[in-house]
């Protein structure tokens, strides 16, 4: 028998926390405080700070910018993110059927939420199932909780260009109907996420009981401060978010008051963050690649939360054992998957260590 043997501090998550240990071995595929019996073989000694692998919650693996990609590119596109210490994925909508990720022990796990649904001309083009009759959204979301791991991804609002110069980006679902969804797809077992920039979109969704909601740039703070008491996280997705202005510049000579709303999210965006961690709202680490944004920056976001003013050590906390319980998914508990980052430094210390891990270790596997 050989083990990999862990020392200096082991993070083992235990839901909202964590407890520190001073030494760890991979066995089997398997994390064990026990050192193992006399005569083990130590394969490798890995000294330094080790978390639960980092979780990204917001990314679109089988996606690219214009739509659907082969069986490699994602496969690409999951190693690069592995390579940062990513090794749990929430897919946050993809037209791709990744199912078959499943069944490779060398990719990060993977929880599909299936695909976006969305109305015609009111999301990208070539990603979202698109419903003629809003109508049909329930019933949409009661097979779509069969077609992935547990989640379902609505669009709860877009740029609406019917009113031309007036335009701006507002709800595509009258709130019955986004109610009757959201209880179809928890009947049929699924919880569901869903994305959203305006302000006028979140009171219906949490009136109808969502799980988690995306980006959330139009929230304000009665409204963050009831999605706490909900115990409803966002996804703040900041990298994307620091492109509004660039997609307020844009539409600005066709929409103007598309822009100017895009603007006022833009310039209010670190106040936000920070409103959000006061009202305790849990944070979920979320990349949005796959689309403009390229795989592998998950760590930057994490670091652009903490310019935006969040500690790095409930940072860390959020990326790791926090979205892993929320998840439920295991973060290096005894006799649990040896999915883990190694790092020289501490990133609860210094966020930028996020970016060098020393090393990655999937299923017990050093990748």
């Amino acid at each position: 028998m050989t083990a990999l043997r862990l020392t200096g501090i082991i993070l083992e998550g235990r839901g909202q926390g964590a407890t520190e240990h001073a030494e760890a071995w991979v066995v089997d595929g398997r994390i064990t405080y026990v050192p193992p019996p006399r005569g083990t073989d130590m394969e490798t000694l890995l000294e330094g700070v080790t978390l639960p692998g980092l979780v990204d919650v917001h990314s679109h693996i089988g996606l690219g910018p214009a739509g659907a990609v082969s069986h490699e590119t994602a496969a690409e596109q999951a190693v690069t993110d592995r390579g940062t210490g990513v090794l749990l994925i929430r897919d946050a909508g993809s037209p791709s059927d990744t199912a078959w990720v499943h069944g490779r022990a060398d990719l990060p796990r993977l929880i599909r939420a299936g695909r976006h649904l969305a109305r015609p001309r009111r999301y990208l083009p070539h990603l979202a199932e698109e419903l003629d009759d809003v109508g049909d959204l329930p019933a949409a979301m009661a097979r779509n909780a069969g077609a992935g791991d547990g989640w379902v991804k609505v669009v709860a609002d877009w740029l609406d260009r019917s009113e031309g110069a007036g335009s701006v980006v507002r709800p595509l679902w009258p709130a019955a109907v986004l109610a009757d969804g959201v209880a179809a797809a928890h009947e049929n077992g699924a919880r569901v996420t869903a994305h959203t920039f305006s302000h006028e979109a979140i009171d219906p969704l949490l009136d109808a009981g969502v799980d988690c909601i995306e980006h959330g740039t139009g929230m304000d703070r009665d409204q963050i401060a009831e999605a706490a008491r909900r115990g409803i996280p966002v996804t703040p997705t900041m990298l994307q978010v620091d492109n509004f202005a660039a997609f307020a510049d844009a539409g600005a000579a066709r929409f103007p008051r598309y822009a100017e709303q895009m603007r006022a999210m833009f310039h209010r965006r670190d106040e936000q963050l920070r409103t959000f961690v006061d009202a305790g709202v849990q944070l979920l680490p979320g990349s949005d690649a796959g689309g403009s944004i390229p795989h592998g920056v998950l760590p930057r976001e994490l670091a652009r939360w903490v310019a935006g003013g969040v500690p790095p050590a409930h940072v860390v906390a959020f990326a790791t054992w926090r979205a892993r319980a929320y998840l439920g998914v295991g973060a290096l508990a005894e006799g649990g998957s040896a999915d883990l980052v190694v790092y020289v430094d501490d990133p609860r210390d210094d966020v930028s260590a996020l970016e060098r891990p020393r090393a990655v270790v999937l299923r017990g596997a050093r990748v």
